[in-house]
């Protein structure tokens, strides 16, 4: 059943059709991930659709009673308020009380004593009850930690980027939606939090629209792939490994129809050019089928886009790391740590947001200095530093002007000579959009050219940090592609799992506290390692428990003066141990929006119901020890 409709909707960006006259369906439950190459209209289309922006022509037509929720690429932020109050914003019955609720329990906190804030909240509970907000409540405390946030009170103006997109990931997750909208969510957050994303996704009950250059995480999460391209809208039935199988056929026809024009175009040239000898009108026809035939040319590209640029000879020694150590305050993020980086390596630098990966990369630079140790970078060695900031790029420059200033021509690993503007439409930058000034790019078409920009100035090494970010599907395929050919050195950070494992073969693990851990494989490798040891780990813990499990001794047919007593109590201590056990969990229940009290009384829980799993146990010990006594008499 369809639930929202997009007819015939057109939209422009200056002189330049986004998309025209575009129409699909989004039905209950559907998992849609939109694609297209940066600057098409992807986030400009998840606008229309969340009601931020209105085409110029077309209409979107949904029931009245539907809520959709949207997440953008860069959200924005009220400063002033705090985490909870941030995830709470909102004008609906449910998100007022929960504001309400959280309030008043954070004033009596401050002031417990207080007779009127026990009434406030007392009444704030009665409301909550009323609206079943209790679930809500809980699932942001839950999305929010696993999202890595814990401090709730926190202002959301001391919240780091990284930070803030988990915030608005949450708010977005936590809201009930008939459609939720998503624009890159898996940017900046580690694998493991987008790993429950993942998951947290598949039992969404709304259904999701989401844009992402994560493949892996749209070959799981979607079962349709729409794609914007050159202003149209291609619908897939499947995930991203059928889309690709779409695509490629697709692009099959194409061509063949193209050649097909070509042929037609040809022959009607050549008959124009013998002159005809049939009546006036009838050649008039001609040449007017001549042009229409002309102005339907596709803009296909039939070659494959190899990009084997060269690069500045690189010796033997590249770069070596002796016994660095690196900490900003009391945070140490490296310790005596040393690498041998060889020639023709591919090295991916992995772990979760603020262990040091960028500080690692930044050393190897020589941009920043270890407190400890050396590095030592080899004569040869020209780097090529792709980061996550690119700040210096001159946005009233035209982007062949910027392109022209890292190189007019580069030559190829076999030899031959490519201009700049050949590069520049074999990154997906036509001829037209080579006078574009750079300000008039989207934020995904600057990622690209900069990137272009690194390359084209012919490094040996080349750094990349978080080069997934901001690029399209389309132009990662491309990245991946040179990679394959590029003949020099690659280091490169990044939490794209599809994209380590395409490029690299060896790893560097942040795995916390300091600790780097080389790997030889990629990524996928590595989990399965890690996946391995963790049940290791279990398995040897459980062995450790059996070893210390005290052997049972051929025994005197009798209970001891201690066990006897034992047996006589032991039963009262589980009744005992069961009452507390249920007392906790009422005051967990009670203890509303009080997150730290929760957190408190279910740690306390814990420890009351593994004490009384233990005491259950001796009471099944002493109990076959008593059913044996009796058989023996």
């Amino acid at each position: 059943m369809s639930i929202l409709s997009v007819e015939n909707i057109t939209k422009t960006y200056g002189e330049k059709v986004l998309f025209g006259n575009i129409s699909f369906a989004i039905s209950e439950k559907q998992r849609i991930g939109l694609i297209g190459v940066n600057g098409t209209g992807k986030s400009t289309l998840l606008r229309i659709i969340a009601g931020i922006e209105t085409p110029e022509e077309g209409k979107i037509t949904h029931a009245n009673q539907f809520h959709i929720e949207y997440l953008p690429q860069y959200p924005v932020f009220a400063e002033e308020l705090t985490v909870l109050e941030q995830i709470y914003y909102g004008d609906t019955p449910l998100m007022k009380v929960l504001r309400e609720y959280e309030r008043a329990a954070d004033e009596l906190e401050n002031d417990p004593l207080d007779t009127e804030k026990q009434k406030r909240l007392s009444s704030m509970q009665e409301k909550m009850d009323q609206l079943n907000a209790w679930e809500a409540n809980t699932i942001a405390k839950t999305v929010l930690t696993r999202l890595g946030v814990n401090d709730f009170s926190q202002p959301v103006k001391e919240l780091s980027g990284g930070q803030k997109k988990r915030v608005a990931i949450a708010k977005a997750l936590i809201h009930p939606a008939d459609l939720l909208v998503l624009d890159e969510p898996t940017n900046h957050l580690d694998n493991e939090i987008i790993d429950w994303l993942e998951e947290y996704l598949v039992q969404y009950r709304g259904a999701l629209l989401v844009v992402t250059h994560d493949r892996y995480f749209l070959n799981r999460v979607t079962n349709r792939i729409l794609e914007l391209d050159q202003g149209k809208l291609y619908s897939y039935d499947g995930n991203y490994e059928v889309f690709l199988e779409g695509k490629a056929q697709r692009r099959e026809q194409e061509i063949a129809g193209e050649r097909k024009r070509e042929n037609i175009l040809r022959r009607e040239l050549a008959w124009l050019k013998r002159g005809a000898k049939a009546r006036t009108t009838k050649q008039k026809a001609r040449i007017q089928r001549v042009q229409e035939i002309q102005e339907g040319k596709k803009d296909i590209t039939t070659e494959k886009l190899e990009i084997a640029i060269g690069s500045n000879r690189l010796g033997k020694k590249v770069l070596e790391l002796k016994d660095i150590t690196k900490a900003y305050g009391e945070l140490e993020l490296i310790k005596n740590f040393s690498y041998l980086v060889v020639p023709g390596q591919r090295l991916g630098i992995i772990g979760p947001n603020g262990t040091g990966k960028t500080t690692l990369l930044n050393i190897m630079a020589g941009s920043i200095e270890p407190d400890e140790g050396k590095v030592e970078i080899g004569q040869t060695v020209k780097i090529g530093y792709y980061t996550q900031d690119y700040v210096d790029m001159n946005h009233d420059l035209r982007v062949i002007e910027y392109i022209r200033e890292g190189a007019e021509v580069v030559k190829t690993v076999d030899g031959q000579l490519i201009t700049a503007e050949n590069m520049l439409e074999r990154f997906l930058f036509s001829r037209g959009m080579q006078w574009t000034y750079i300000r008039k790019l989207s934020g995904g078409e600057r990622r690209r050219l900069y990137l272009l920009r690194i390359l084209i100035e012919e490094p040996n090494v080349l750094f990349l940090d978080e080069p997934t970010n901001d690029l399209d599907t389309e132009t990662l395929g491309i990245l991946e592609d040179y990679l394959d050919h590029f003949p020099g050195v690659v280091i490169t950070i990044s939490h794209d799992r599809f994209f380590l494992d395409r490029v690299v073969d060896h790893l560097l693990a942040f795995e916390g506290e300091s600790v780097i851990r080389p790997f030889f494989g990629n990524y996928s490798e590595y989990l399965e390692l890690r996946k391995q040891e963790k049940a290791d780990k279990s398995s040897d813990a459980e062995r450790n428990d059996t070893k210390k499990t005290p052997q049972k001794k051929e025994r005197a047919k009798k209970l001891s003066f201690k066990e006897k007593r034992e047996w006589d109590e032991i039963e009262d201590r589980i009744a005992a141990l069961e009452n507390k056990n249920t007392e906790l969990k009422k005051q967990i229940e009670l203890a509303g929006g009080d997150f730290g009290r929760i957190q408190q009384l279910h740690l306390e829980q814990q420890q009351v119901e593994g004490e009384l799993n233990g005491v259950i146990e001796r009471w099944t010990e002493l109990s076959i020890l008593i059913e044996e006594i009796e058989q023996t008499k």
